[in-house]
């Protein structure tokens, strides 16, 4: 265990490094900090924090640079979460209560994470196998053509066209429809098959066919909207970090190109806190000199999806962590509100 004073050095170290971008030294370290002891105890603290590998000397300077140990146990030890201003919430919010769809919902808080961080955005779209029924409409295009519209209490939108078998009058549509609905209606995409099984039963022999075509593109359509999409933006704003890179951008720009990768990095959508992965601990070799920040959003309190920044560990980790977990707070509310 660091004493509580190597935990002030190392607390300063990764603020003045994050800051100047320049290695720090400890004559720097007593005139900005108020560290209440001599540049020679704080030379000693950093040899001491050196040893145990929170710390290292790049071979052109006499500072000291944080290692990813060095930046984990701040976020874990050190870091307090930075709170948005009342303008900078205010902000979000206008921002975000704009949108007219859900596609416009991701792509706006794509763009304003990348603002507001300064690094590359990454937002996951809600996931349907975590996503529940909020209404089944049935339109009539023409005798055996129905238009199906899927829509989810996550605000995502699926329409479809079934040709049926035989014509199919607005008498029985209107009950396919009522009956429909006070099956599924606020209940779990996964639990709609067992839900729906018999209803066609509950239908003229003449009507069953087309009932069961309209339940098989239903429950196709749950099937082919599982697959996990996410958007990314502000991949430019790597270009400002250049020398955070040891060797090329190149590797990171490759990782973030491949979206099974890039939904690793978010990890698991049950788990709706703040997390960061340092440097080495992304399993990506392409993405061993970044940190990503992500963090759960939904409606009622549950996680649907995941969003996040990609920036080099040379990072803001406290405005991070709460830029992000507040653009998630209030994605969550519009989903909620939608």
């Amino acid at each position: 265990m660091l004493s509580e004073r190597r935990l002030q050095v190392l607390r300063a170290i990764v603020q003045d490094y994050v800051g100047t971008e320049e290695p720090v030294g400890s004559k720097a370290l007593t005139e900005r900090h108020s560290l209440g002891v001599s540049p020679a105890t704080v030379r000693n603290d950093m040899a001491a924090l050196e040893d145990e590998g929170y710390i290292a000397q790049p071979h052109t300077s006499a500072g000291r640079i944080p290692t990813d140990k060095g930046y984990r146990l701040f976020v874990d030890k050190l870091a307090g979460v930075k709170p948005m201003t009342a303008p900078e919430r205010r902000a979000i919010q206008n921002f975000l209560e704009g949108a007219v769809d859900l596609d416009d919902v991701v792509a706006r808080t794509v763009r304003l994470l990348a603002q507001l961080t300064r690094q590359v955005a990454v937002v996951q779209y809600p996931s349907l196998t975590r996503s529940t029924v909020r209404h089944v409409e049935l339109l009539s295009l023409a005798p055996a053509r129905v238009m199906l519209v899927l829509i989810t209490d996550t605000g995502r939108v699926e329409q479809r066209v079934v040709d049926c078998p035989a014509p199919f009058g607005e008498a029985s549509l209107a009950d396919l429809r009522a009956r429909l609905n006070s099956r599924v209606a606020n209940r779990r995409f996964a639990d709609v098959p067992s839900l729906v099984e018999d209803l066609p039963e509950a239908f003229d022999h003449e009507d069953r066919g087309t009932v069961s075509t309209v339940l098989s593109t239903l429950l196709e359509t749950l099937v082919e909207e599982n697959e996990e999409r996410l958007m990314i933006g502000g991949t430019a704003n790597l270009t400002r970090f250049g020398h955070d890179f040891p060797l090329t951008i190149r590797p990171v720009l490759e990782a973030l190109e491949e979206q099974v990768v890039l939904l690793k990095l978010l990890g698991e959508a049950q788990d709706p806190g703040v997390t960061v992965r340092i440097g080495h601990e992304n399993a990506h070799e392409g993405l061993n000199s970044t940190s990503v920040v992500s963090v759960g959003y939904g409606s009622g309190g549950e996680a649907v999806a995941k969003l996040g920044v990609v920036g080099p560990t040379r990072m803001d980790y406290p405005g991070t962590m709460g830029a992000v977990r507040a653009v998630a707070r209030y994605v969550g509310q519009i989903l909620a509100e939608s």
